[in-house]
């Protein structure tokens, strides 16, 4: 089963920035009640992508990322297209509303090829 990778300020750039394939970052932060709520999707969004690389930043220990993004609110998820920011989804929401905000619905998952 593919794992959500953690990301810091010092595997950020290797991880999305610098990957040649599709990322989705999750920005969130511990103290934030709708980005634990949110949390199963993005799970769910890493099993079912493993085409997809997905990730999870937290804002509070990179904050500098955070504002090079333009992050305000959290949970907010960026879909990266080989280091550029291409599509966003700010708050949380539904599975198939995240997937299609994310260009993903029209992608079949590895496992169904």
């Amino acid at each position: 089963m593919k794992q959500v990778t953690r990301l810091t300020r010092h595997n950020f750039d290797e991880e999305v920035v610098n990957r040649a394939g599709p990322a989705i970052v999750d920005f969130y932060a511990s103290w934030c009640g709708p980005c634990r709520a949110f949390a199963p999707l993005v799970e769910r969004l890493a099993r079912e992508h493993p085409e997809v690389r997905v990730a999870k930043l937290n804002v509070d220990e990179a904050p500098e990322i955070a504002e090079q993004y333009g992050i305000r609110t959290v949970p907010t998820l960026i879909r990266f297209d080989r280091g550029e920011p291409v599509a966003a989804l700010v708050g949380p929401g539904c599975y198939d509303h995240l997937e299609s905000l994310l260009g993903l619905a029209e992608v079949a998952p590895a496992a169904a090829a």
